[in-house]
């Protein structure tokens, strides 16, 4: 049995869980040695009791590793360990990191560069609008955009990154035969199809429930280099996530929202403990510059050139302080062409947005 395989067996066992797995392959040697051992010697391991160590001397009975395996290979998943390169580095750095994690799609090292973007299930016009805006502009800089595929302002990150055509992280909290919310299957393929990758500690075969969602959550903050709450009322569960990143030693951005908004309840009083309180994604950008590899600073501090479409944009911003429906109107372009090529232009500090989605020129 191959260290895969072992480790494949361990995270399907009921009732032992990331902590105790790992102190057992301290003393055992390796996932391998966990499953060969025998009960005397497990039940030395802090932790172990008769009934940890009756599931383990039983292991086959609730881990049919070769079915698992040909799951996998049926749905063209993969299976990342510690041991691969492109093992995120902050996991590495947490008390309960994943046994293994099954991926969908293609992690690659650049993905340790990331900043998970996390919110409200249900969402305002302005939470989605801010977190699609953030997302493009983080993933367009290279920076990839983790998020855990829920409704609300976790897919509207995912989809802002794609629209930038960079590279999102979908943690979820479920296996992938019971990929949730079921509506998301669409984007989840857009983004295992070249955009990034689909992930998840859970087996296959598992079923979302209220204990899997804040297991997913540990992974966000933990992979992420940094959080941003776009939009959270005060009991959010993305609040959990900022939180465990606080504690793993991870930045924390929010955006303030409306005082009388309960939708905003929650990153207001982040901000008010110490989060940074943030406007704009070149500011979690300017931040982070230390902790960025050098192909994502280079792509940071490239000499800004626009795109035939951006100089058209910039020409309709000739006359100073311009709205966006005024820029609609002198360039002739689809609305949407318009601001995707503002959010770009953005990152480039070539303009700078004010209210009421007012735009003007900053640079060139």
């Amino acid at each position: 049995m191959t260290e895969t395989e072992a480790l494949v067996a361990l995270n399907m066992l009921p009732k032992i869980g990331p902590v105790r797995v790992r102190r057992l392959v301290e003393a055992c040697g390796s996932a391998a040695g966990v499953l060969r051992a025998g009960s005397g010697k497990l039940r030395q391991v802090e932790g172990i009791g008769a009934e940890t160590a009756a599931i383990l001397g039983k292991w086959e009975d609730y881990a049919d590793v070769a079915g698992e395996l040909e799951r996998v290979r049926e749905g063209g998943y993969g299976i990342l360990t510690a041991e691969d390169e492109a093992w995120p580095e902050g996991l590495r750095e947490m008390h309960d990191p994943p046994l293994l994690l099954y991926v969908w799609g293609k992690v690659e090292a650049r993905d340790r560069s990331a900043i998970g973007v996390v919110g409200s299930r249900r969402a305002t016009s302005y939470g989605l609008q801010q977190a699609k805006r953030f997302s493009f502009q983080l993933a367009h800089a290279g920076v990839t955009v983790l998020s855990g595929l829920a409704r609300g302002i976790d897919t509207a990150a995912h989809e802002g990154a794609v629209a930038a055509g960079g590279r999102t992280i979908a943690v979820i909290g479920s296996g992938f035969g019971h990929l949730y919310p079921p509506e998301n299957k669409a984007l989840a393929e857009r983004i295992a199809s070249g955009h990034g990758a689909v992930v998840s500690e859970f087996p296959i075969g598992t079923e979302p429930d209220k204990q899997t969602f804040p297991q997913r959550n540990r992974i966000v903050s933990g992979w992420s280099q940094g959080i941003l709450v776009v939009e959270a009322p005060a009991w959010s569960g993305a609040l959990i996530t900022a939180n465990n990143a606080a504690d793993q030693g991870r930045s924390v951005y929010a955006i303030p929202g409306p005082i009388d908004r309960a939708s905003s309840a929650g990153c207001n009083r982040l901000i008010q403990n110490g989060a940074r309180l943030v406007m704009e994604a070149s500011e979690i950008l300017d931040d982070m510059n230390f902790l960025l590899p050098a192909p994502v600073l280079g792509t940071l501090a490239a000499a800004p050139e626009m795109s035939e479409e951006e100089r058209v944009v910039w020409d309709a911003l000739e006359d100073g302080e311009t709205q966006i429906d005024a820029v609609i109107g002198k360039t002739g372009l689809a609305a949407a062409v318009v601001a995707a090529q503002l959010m770009r232009m953005e990152l480039k500090r070539l303009v700078r947005q004010l209210p009421g989605r007012v735009y003007v020129r900053v640079g060139g």
